[in-house]
């Protein structure tokens, strides 16, 4: 178990020291890769629904599969190499360092007021239309990003680390870059996304609560509101977004902040209107980018501590 944790804690060192450098192969690329050849050649007919689950399934296993092979090899050179491979996959399978400068790289431009190059660095982000957004909207769009992904890039893989090892990281990773290609519900991938989108629910579901349920209690509340009042919100709100998992991290980062998120999307020309979350105590301001990244470090930090001490524990029993 030692090891085990010592593995995971220098993956997540050195993805918050060095993170995915562009010029670096990342799998993600070769999953992605395979995800969209799969889906060429299977998306269409009447069979795309069936498709989705054989696609779905084949990139799960190979990314597992492609994982633990790595790891078994550098295990049969030696224990100390084959942990450093796993390492190693652990920490390109996270996202902290990367989820950061993303934030920051809109944050930058927003405090000199410009929002021209703030909604450009914006639109890199997210998928809504960025183009007439005002400071509030941008720091939203910031905001609920960092949010959500603090458990689909940095929780959520480590849970599965927690449990599988670097082969579960890439088999999380692998559902997730499925879900982020093809799980949506418009004409396209209604039916061959399916699989994936649910999928990633399920495997999503516990890691997004403990993240949300962290959030709320290991970060500065800003209105100075009980334990208990805060769950009374959190229980109030988190239903009310369209992703069983999301609304659990949004509303725990609106309650902390003080701050109301959700609202008027549009994506490309189409309005979606989210509900909103949250009591508008504060207006949304550049400041909040920077509370909510200061959120997701800790958050990573206390996710790790009550993993790492909940396996020793169990060791010991």
């Amino acid at each position: 178990m030692m090891i085990h944790l010592t593995v995971i804690a220098i993956g997540l060192l050195l993805d918050r020291i060095i993170g995915d450098p562009p010029a670096w192969p990342h799998p993600v690329r070769w999953i992605g890769s395979l995800i969209s050849k799969l889906t060429k050649k299977w998306n269409h007919g009447p069979k795309a629904y069936r498709n989705g689950f054989w696609m779905t399934g084949i990139v799960a296993i190979c990314a597992f599969s492609g994982a633990l092979f790595l790891v078994l090899i550098g295990h049969s050179i030696h224990w100390t190499i084959g942990a450093a491979v796993e390492a190693l996959l652990i920490a390109a399978g996270l996202a902290q360092k990367s989820l950061g400068d993303a934030a920051e790289e809109v944050y930058r431009p927003l405090i000199k007021n410009d929002l021209v190059k703030a909604r450009e660095k914006l639109g890199w982000i997210v998928g809504r239309d960025t183009d007439r957004l005002n400071e509030s909207e941008i720091t939203r769009g910031v905001v609920e990003t960092v949010s959500e992904n603090t458990s689909d890039g940095i929780t959520a893989p480590l849970f599965w680390a927690f449990l599988l090892g670097a082969p579960g990281l890439w088999l999380y990773k692998a559902v997730n870059t499925c879900d982020s290609m093809v799980g949506y519900k418009n004409e396209e991938f209604q039916r061959f996304g399916y699989a994936s989108a649910r999928l990633d629910d399920l495997l999503n579901w516990i890691p997004s609560r403990i993240t949300g349920l962290l959030i709320l209690t290991m970060t500065k509340n800003a209105r100075s509101l009980t334990i208990r009042q805060r769950f009374v919100e959190w229980k109030r709100d988190a239903k009310k977004h369209p992703s069983p998992n999301s609304g659990w991290l949004e509303a725990a980062t609106a309650i902390q902040l003080g701050v109301e998120l959700g609202g008027i999307n549009t994506y490309k020309g189409v309005v979606s209107i989210r509900a909103r979350m949250g009591t508008p105590v504060f207006p949304l301001e550049a400041r909040h980018i920077h509370e909510t990244t200061k959120h997701m470090h800790l958050v990573t930090f206390w996710f790790f501590i009550l993993f790492a001490v909940g396996g020793l524990l169990l060791e010991l029993t």
